[in-house]
């Protein structure tokens, strides 16, 4: 009995992940090991092990030869990855992640980090706040940390001086609050080679010390809240077919990274705005289910069929993911060549894979402006400068560079403009969805947190366009049923140009040949549209309404499952992103006729004019192809 409430009691401890950050050299593998020495949680003789191995090789004993096991991080010094070790308080069962602090090693460190729960910081007594502490307190906030400890460290070699402590918690709470990062739970003194103030209080070393130590402060941080709790966020993966084995099921399929769903729900994917009902939950080799939650990978069929394609966002209805071109998000770039406006970039975010371009660059922290050493049982602050003079850095925090880029190791505040509208959260409020990487050719080259959805011009349309979907009264046919039918899928085949360049006339071709091979296919012309539907609006009527109703008319066509050719001269030829905007779920191709090879439009085919039209028609069925339109 007594061996089974033991087991009990065990299950019950909660299990908290907390990460180990600083500069290079200020103790963080020391406070480590000293953690774990302090609360018996070494193998049996390890501690004597290592000492012995000191002893033979002559090195002093250190605390951090606990963790750097690998042989190159002896032989240098310093954490190269990212060490993983465990430890029990009274309380409950811990996970340290120590993170490397050389800055050629950041991206372990955010690696490391990005699983953590909490941090604690160590900066070093007599060396002060430096480089990586800057830019680690930076990253922590990017990466949605919310709760840190910063312990002090070496405090003997400063003599556990107060004023000095003082002094440091002032200049590195002041650097934080400038930059509007994480505000610390609490500064602790500590010494790791003496256990001062980790797992033991220092009575006598820091009597003025009143505070808890390291390891009672660690045991007050509660827990992220569960993820089960949150609006419901699935990242499609990919839509699985087994037709050809007799299962004519569509499994969607991907990871609930928040939330939970039941059978029954309804859903909408983002942001194609794209709405469904659960039917049944999938899985291989398991026991059929009525509900799921956060941290299952799984699959869906859904009672309507729909299509939609890897990287949308499945939620519920009422609770559905914003949806913008262009986002506010902090940033670290690790890139080495900066990051710069105009160049093509990938982000990626979720498993969403879209261009994405540097649109503004509100603010750069460089953090290699670092503050001059104290010496030894100095009580000036770290910040003053020589015979008291204040030094640039003398207010705490480094000040916002004016940039026009952002440099290998620099955290900044930007505006990113993706190609495509992107389905997000604020890193606040779902990690999974507010977290992204930029990849620049073929390497990750930074990554950070979306704070701010910024307003775009077609903000309006789509918010029209979600209502309406999330709204629309469906018939008895269902897009794949008419797929099937047709045997193609909905798309918008839409000519832009000058006037006289040959639009209508491959428009009626193309419209023609499509018809001939057996496709549901119809022409629609911007002027029909302006002496019909836009009859009665005035002749100066702002340009946004004729190009709003214009997308309505062809939304009700493809929702009928045509292939819709389009050729108009009635809206511009910049309108098209905003037709797109009104057709979220609906494939649209955009071919540019040319002549003067002038255009810098993106488009997906780009034509002089003087093409004869059975080339036009074969490039524009290879499109239709290649787009799975009418290869279904």
């Amino acid at each position: 009995m007594k061996q089974t409430a033991a087991v009990a009691q065990q299950a019950e401890r909660e299990t908290f992940n907390v990460v180990i950050v600083g500069h290079v050299d200020h103790g963080k593998s020391t406070v480590v090991g000293r953690l774990l020495a302090d609360t018996d949680a070494l193998p049996l003789g390890k501690l004597d092990a290592v000492r012995r191995e000191c002893e033979r090789t002559g090195k002093p004993f250190e605390y951090a030869f606990l963790l750097d096991a690998l042989s190159d991080e002896q032989d240098q010094g310093i954490t190269i990855d990212t060490a993983r070790c465990f430890f029990k308080s009274a309380k409950r069962d811990y996970i340290i992640i120590d993170a490397p602090g050389h800055i050629e090693f950041l991206k372990n460190m955010i690696s490391g980090a990005a699983r953590a729960e909490a941090a604690v910081l160590v900066i070093d007594a007599k060396e002060g706040v430096r480089e990586n502490s800057r830019r680690h307190g930076y990253i922590l906030s990017m990466l949605g940390i919310r709760q840190v400890v910063v312990c002090v460290n070496k405090m003997d070699l400063v003599g556990y001086d107060q004023a000095h402590f003082r002094a440091i918690e002032k200049e590195y709470r002041g650097f934080l609050e400038g930059i509007g990062a994480v505000s610390p739970r609490a500064f602790v003194p500590v010494s790791a080679m003496n256990g001062v103030n980790l797992a033991k209080r220092g009575a006598k070393e820091t009597a003025w010390y009143d505070g808890p130590t390291l390891l009672e402060l660690l045991d007050t941080i509660s827990k992220a809240p569960s993820k089960v709790d949150q609006p419901l966020r699935m990242p499609l993966q990919a839509v699985y077919k087994f037709t050809k084995h007799g299962d004519d099921r569509r499994i969607f399929a991907g990871r609930i990274e928040a939330g939970k769903v039941s059978v029954g729900d309804k859903v909408v994917f983002s942001p194609s705005n794209k709405t469904s009902t659960i039917k049944t939950i999938e899985g291989f080799n398991v026991a059929p289910r009525d509900s799921i939650e956060a941290g299952w990978s799984t699959g869906f069929t859904l009672t309507e069929e729909i299509y939609v394609t890897r990287g949308e966002v499945m939620s519920h209805a009422d609770r559905a993911p914003a949806v913008s071109t262009r986002v506010r998000a902090n940033m670290i770039w690790l890139g080495k060549a900066p990051f710069v406006a105009g160049k093509d970039y990938k982000l990626k975010l979720g498993t969403t894979a879209v261009a994405v371009k540097l649109s503004k660059i509100n603010k750069v922290i460089d953090a290699s402006l670092s503050a001059p050493a104290i010496p030894s049982g100095s009580a000036r602050s770290p910040a003053a400068g020589p015979a008291g003079q204040s030094s640039p850095a003398s207010d705490g925090m480094n000040p916002p560079l004016d940039k026009k880029e952002v440099g290998r190791h620099d955290v900044a505040d930007v505006i990113l403009e993706a190609q495509q509208p992107i389905a997000f959260d604020l890193s606040a409020d779902c990690e999974a969805t507010g977290r992204f990487v930029i990849v620049d050719g073929y390497d990750v080259a930074g990554g950070g947190i979306i704070t701010a959805a910024v307003a775009d011009e077609l903000g309006d349309l789509r918010h029209e366009a979600r209502l309406r979907d999330f709204n629309w009264v469906a018939g008895g046919v269902t897009a794949v049923q008419r797929a099937q039918h047709n045997g193609h899928r909905a798309a918008l085949v839409m000519f832009v140009g000058k006037a006289g360049t040959g639009k209508h006339k491959y428009a009626r071709a193309v419209e023609r040949a499509l018809f001939d091979a057996g496709k549901q296919v119809y022409m629609l012309d911007g002027k029909n549209v302006l002496l019909g539907v836009d009859h009665d609006l005035w002749v100066d009527a702002a340009q946004s309404e004729l190009v709003r109703r214009f997308g309505e008319v062809a939304h009700i066509l493809l929702n009928v499952g045509l292939i819709v050719v389009s050729t108009t001269n009635a809206i511009g030829l910049a309108d098209a992103t905003a037709v797109q905007a009104l057709i979220p779920d609906t494939a649209m191709l955009l071919v540019d006729v040319d002549p003067e090879d002038a255009s810098t439009q993106a488009c997906d085919l780009r034509i002089r004019g003087t093409e004869p039209e059975a080339e036009v028609i074969a490039r524009i069925a290879e499109l239709l192809d290649r787009n799975h339109i009418t290869a279904t």
